[in-house]
């Protein structure tokens, strides 16, 4: 039977194999794009103008989502239970103690945002802190983490860079066709290669993003497991899955912006399909978590 252990490995690879296809996928568009255009200033432009966008995002990230969420900093002496609990499972992880944050909300929910360990912070609403048990409060600051100590937020910054390079390539190739191009650019491509091109203009974007929904609920497969390694106690991150997922309440500060960041899906009622999902089934996690074995 498959441990955390293996659960954790076999999510790492799963995510390294998509990470590279991605990078793969954009290096040929973009290749595809330069030489239909003729113009490889078009390409460096928009790599450099991608790049730069979104480490600007990178640095003030966290920043944003909390104006965002209206989350609001709590000092030791306003919430002592819950800084204890931070730290001694800090301390369990090796990492050095976030930034904690309450979000007048009564959905039970939770976040982490920043860019590093050393610059990190935790978000968690009031439901959350009135819902669920101590023990079941473990394994969601622990999943949060998780996310943390495995350098999610950085990897999530990449794929937001790659995505928005391939969007920005392809509506500009758009526009191109649209405005008829360069007349002797356009009579000496292949017409197959015209033809690609344009395929992958209209496609291309929505690749892109289902390719980085796929590496997020990856992420939450693997955060699920390092946090209950973490904490040693499984149940108590499925049992949270379970409550929280079963809770009416829906979160108010939620937009689709930063949904994929929270604990759980913030967005109540809504059926989409599994392909454009931001976290994975919580039936699927659930069990991923009652499955495993510590050793």
């Amino acid at each position: 039977m498959p441990t955390l252990y293996t659960l954790s490995d076999k999510n790492k690879r799963s995510t390294y194999i998509l990470m590279t296809a991605f990078l793969i996928f954009v290096i040929a568009l973009g290749y595809v794009f330069a030489t239909v255009m003729d113009s490889s200033f078009i390409l460096w432009f928009a790599v450099i103008f991608s790049i730069l966008m979104s480490v600007g995002s990178y640095w003030y990230s966290d920043k944003i989502v909390l104006a965002m969420s209206g989350a609001k900093l709590v000092k030791f002496e306003d919430n002592k239970e819950l800084y204890r609990l931070v730290e001694n499972l800090c301390i369990t992880a090796g990492l050095p103690l976030p930034k904690i944050y309450i979000i007048d909300d009564a959905a039970p929910n939770a976040f982490a945002t920043g860019r590093d360990p050393e610059h990190a912070v935790v978000a968690v609403t009031k439901g959350l802190l009135q819902k669920l048990n101590r023990a079941e409060l473990e394994g969601v600051i622990a999943h949060e983490l998780a996310h943390i100590g495995n350098r999610d937020i950085l990897l999530a910054t990449v794929v937001v860079v790659l995505v928005g390079f391939v969007a920005l390539l392809a509506d500009w190739f758009r526009n191109w066709i649209w405005f008829g191009g360069s007349r002797r650019n356009r009579e000496g491509v292949n017409g197959y290669l015209m033809i690609l091109a344009i395929v992958l203009s209209i496609l291309a974007p929505l690749f892109a993003m289902l390719m980085q929904l796929a590496i997020s609920r990856k992420r939450e497969f693997l955060a699920d497991a390092t946090g209950a390694l973490l904490t040693r106690y499984p149940e108590g991150l499925a049992s949270a899955l379970e409550k929280i997922s079963a809770d009416p309440e829906k979160l108010k500060v939620a937009n689709r912006a930063t949904a994929h960041l929270y604990f759980t899906n913030p967005f109540k009622g809504k059926k989409v399909s599994k392909l454009f999902m931001t976290h994975p089934p919580v039936e699927e996690r659930i069990a991923a978590l009652r499955g495993m074995e510590i050793e």
